[in-house]
């Protein structure tokens, strides 16, 4: 009996051991974040357990790095396909729109927001261009991922006007997933001027479902007056409405302030609410909300001479050698469309972190 008792201790010490070198599988780790780099792909994919969250994407294909897709729980896809994966019935205007972004329309003169591989070859004197530099931290853990990038805002010459400095924070609360995203920007060896411009600075193009029914097609013209028309679709399935702090709903959101908006819907045959949250540490608090129907939901601070109708202006001026700082949080629900009162409980969450 004794011998007998001895070869299973032996036996379970040869499977611990054994254990600790191949570790458990994924669902063992459900409740983690997983950062995992692809640099073959230029990308960096987040996963919470099994399931992909997002991924930091970075080809020089695209004119910026952006976060591409961004997944509710249960894999339910809020962002828009075009003009990287297409999807039939979506729209295929502005190429520029992809995922997660962060740019503006007009540094020293240059269109950052408007640049893609839509622009004529004549033309591209007149954009920027943001390149990923490099990858300084990346931490996963069971609570949050986080991921510390540098990117270098170019002028069409190749001068450096701006580098930028990234950390972005990936969390999950229930079926409530967490984007923070917390950028630098750094003036390089001249000033460097963001005029007043409507086009930027936070922004997300959505998924069709999280869209408003359109009954006509639109036209929008960019910061150097080139139009684009906005087609009308099939409205089956599409059911967005956005809500602001200021508790303006729907179109009126637009081009108002406000600490935070939601834009609510069905995806999925599922509830999913979108939530971006400004921060008073901000330039421009609390930010105006270039929100539009077709699926571009953006906060930008600094475009508040088109947004007030000319009675406020903010053109922010970076000396070289000096910076400023933008914090940005995103909340992607699953299963619900949060109240007023607790997106003002998060709001305040948000501005003590």
């Amino acid at each position: 009996m004794r011998t007998n008792s001895s070869r299973i201790v032996k036996t379970a010490g040869i499977l611990l051991s054994l254990l600790s070198l191949f570790p458990l599988p994924v669902q063992a780790q459900k409740n983690g974040v997983r950062l995992l780099k692809n640099e073959a792909e230029q990308k960096v994919e987040v996963y919470l357990g099994e399931e992909l969250f997002t991924a930091y994407y970075y080809p020089e294909t695209i004119e910026k790095p952006v976060l591409y897709p961004i997944n509710a729980s249960g894999g339910i896809e809020i962002t828009r396909g075009f003009p990287l994966a297409p999807r039939p019935g979506e729209r295929i205007d502005h190429p520029h729109h992809i995922g997660h972004w962060m740019n503006y329309g007009d540094v020293n003169g240059l269109d950052f927001w408007n640049n893609s591989s839509a622009i004529p070859a004549d033309k591209k004197s007149k954009y920027g261009t943001i390149r990923h530099t490099g990858i300084t931290a990346l931490k996963e853990g069971k609570k949050q991922g986080v991921l510390e990038v540098t990117m270098d805002w170019l002028a069409p010459t190749g001068q450096v006007l701006v580098k930028e400095k990234t950390q972005f924070v990936f969390s999950q609360e229930g079926d409530k997933r967490i984007i923070d995203r917390i950028t630098t920007l750094t003036a390089q060896n001249s000033e460097v001027n963001f005029k007043d411009n409507k086009e930027g600075v936070f922004a997300i193009r959505m998924t069709r479902e999280l869209e408003y029914p359109s009954n006509k097609p639109e036209l929008f013209t960019d910061s150097n007056g080139i139009p684009t028309t906005v087609a009308s679709l099939n409205n089956e399935g599409v059911s967005g409405n956005y809500r602001s702090s200021n508790g303006k709903e729907g179109d009126a959101v637009w081009g108002t302030r406000g600490t935070w908006v939601s834009l609510d819907g069905i995806v999925a045959q599922k509830k999913i609410s979108v939530v971006i949250l400004d921060n008073p540490k901000n330039p421009g608090y609390p930010t105006f909300w270039h929100a539009r129907g077709y699926g571009l939901f953006a906060a930008n601070p600094l475009g508040q001479k088109e947004f007030s109708g000319g009675k406020e202006v903010l053109n922010l001026k970076l000396n070289a050698g000096k910076s400023t700082t933008f914090k940005y949080r995103i909340l992607v629900y699953s299963g619900e469309n949060p109240s007023e009162e607790q997106l003002a409980t998060e709001s305040k969450k948000f501005g003590k972190d």
